[in-house]
């Protein structure tokens, strides 16, 4: 009976002692420049994943493309994808947080048989992470459904996450082969989130769904129109990614050294009609990342936090304190019970949580706009990419424990030390950093991938393979 309580004790503590741990090793691990009270890392999570090697071949061809020359020469194989989707998400639960996000990605994830996509996005949840799967959204209803819904007819998640990579850059989509512009493709957004829709309407299947942007100076201009036209179909994030000088090095066709971080936000900006307070929310270095997460009621974008309210930066504080680790995907009864006694051991977030009810109302105009308007949860993000050349250098001496004195090389430095973006290699036991993993390793491992996994025949489902994933 001891025992049996004892159990239950540890299964509803708000926040796993394991996850208590990975945070303060994330934290220990960061520079001192990021561990600013707006800082996530460390405090309410460890950062995102994910796999790597897993299907690298993809049937677009994309300017400018993170993946090497050799990704395309893989053969896309479930078996081999499941074992590592295995391998890695499961040396990542033993070595960094029990829970945490993580992403299905490699080349194009719906090249993969719909039953071993489904299989390996069940093999993370296995491993205690949420899943979302990176695609280019070029695939129909049928394989959603396939996806979704088992040879049974009955449901194999109650709720999938995608994020959907749709922009000028892309060649190869079958509704339209190129775009000038982004405007073009605002009918391939539309058509890519009614697929969930609908897939919700007959098998009661939730979603959540981000849209990828790759940034080149051709686009750049165009992203205020973007966001306009697409912020209604049903995207949850906008995600931005400034090109980089990474990966299949015959695409880099533009000079992308002039999209500075500052130009690109204030486009973001334009097009949501609103100031994005990127410092409320840290993670990790914001020369890499910078996201505003609010919501839309009617035409108006509001943050979810007022970064010039002391009272509300110190409920941001109060909820790191209080609450952070905790795992909000857990199932709702057993999330219910931690959040009681969560609240039971700090009893001030429940007035301090509706004096930021109150606040907020008087904000967005007060409880009439709520009644006239739908709350649309809408995050907007930048990831900026670093450059191969700099990556090499920067790591090769951090390898050797050694800072550089030259300021570009050690700024480098510094942002790979606070990377938000981990992938693992089980192999070598070691869990490193996005940008060392496409402008390092990569190129090797599809080496070696070509070798073991040779592209010889073609499912006929398959389109021509014109180059490497975007």
């Amino acid at each position: 009976m001891i025992d049996w309580l004892s159990r239950i004790e540890r299964l509803t503590r708000p926040v796993d002692d394991r996850t208590r741990a990975a945070l303060q090793r994330r934290w220990d691990e960061l520079p001192a420049h990021v561990k600013t009270p707006a800082q996530t890392l460390g405090r309410a999570g460890v950062g995102c994943e994910g796999t790597h090697g897993v299907f690298p071949r993809c049937n677009f061809a994309c300017r400018p493309c993170y993946h090497s020359r050799d990704a395309n020469h893989v053969r896309v194989d479930g078996a081999h994808t499941l074992a590592e989707v295995d391998r890695q998400i499961g040396y990542l639960s033993t070595v960094r947080a029990p829970h945490a996000h993580a992403q299905l990605i490699g080349g194009e994830v719906s090249l993969l048989d719909p039953d071993d996509h489904a299989a390996a996005l069940l093999v993370m949840r296995r491993h205690g992470r949420e899943p979302m799967s990176f695609t280019h959204g070029d695939f129909d209803y049928d394989y959603l459904r396939r996806l979704a819904i088992g040879p049974d007819g009955r449901r194999r998640f109650r709720r999938l996450s995608f994020a959907a990579h749709i922009d000028t850059t892309m060649v190869g989509r079958r509704g339209i082969r190129r775009a000038d512009r982004e405007q073009q493709l605002d009918g391939e957004r539309r058509r890519f989130v009614e697929m969930f829709r609908r897939l919700r309407r007959e098998h009661g299947v939730r979603f959540y769904l981000a849209h990828n942007m790759t940034v080149t100076p051709d686009n750049v201009d165009q992203i205020p129109e973007l966001i306009g036209a697409s912020r209604h179909f049903g995207f949850s994030m906008f995600s931005f990614q400034p090109a980089a000088y990474v990966g299949d090095e015959r695409r880099w066709d533009r000079d992308y050294r002039t999209l500075e971080a500052d130009r690109v936000w204030r486009k973001i900006e334009a097009g949501v009609g609103s100031a994005l307070p990127y410092d409320v929310l840290q993670f990790g270095d914001v020369r890499c990342n910078r996201a505003a997460f609010g919501f839309y009621l009617g035409e108006r974008w509001h943050s979810l936090l007022d970064p010039g309210d002391p009272a509300d930066l110190q409920l941001r504080d109060s909820f790191f304190e209080w609450f952070g680790g905790m795992h909000f995907n857990a199932p709702r009864a057993l999330l219910a019970v931690r959040l009681v006694r969560a609240v039971a051991r700090h009893p001030r977030s429940v007035p301090m949580g509706l004096a930021w009810l109150r606040r907020t109302m008087r904000r967005v105009g007060g409880a009439w706009v709520l009644l006239r308007h739908r709350i649309v949860p809408t995050a907007f993000v930048m990831h900026r990419f670093m450059h191969a050349d700099d990556v090499s250098r920067a790591w090769e001496l951090l390898e050797r424990g050694e800072t550089s004195a030259d300021p570009a090389v050690r700024e480098t430095q510094e942002r790979l030390k606070a990377c938000a973006y981990a992938m693992a290699h089980p192999g070598t036991r070691r869990v490193v950093p996005a940008c060392v993993q496409h402008s390092i390793l990569d190129p090797a491992e599809n080496v070696q991938l070509r070798r073991v996994l040779p592209l010889i025949s073609r499912r006929p489902a398959e389109r021509d393979a014109p180059g490497p994933a975007a």
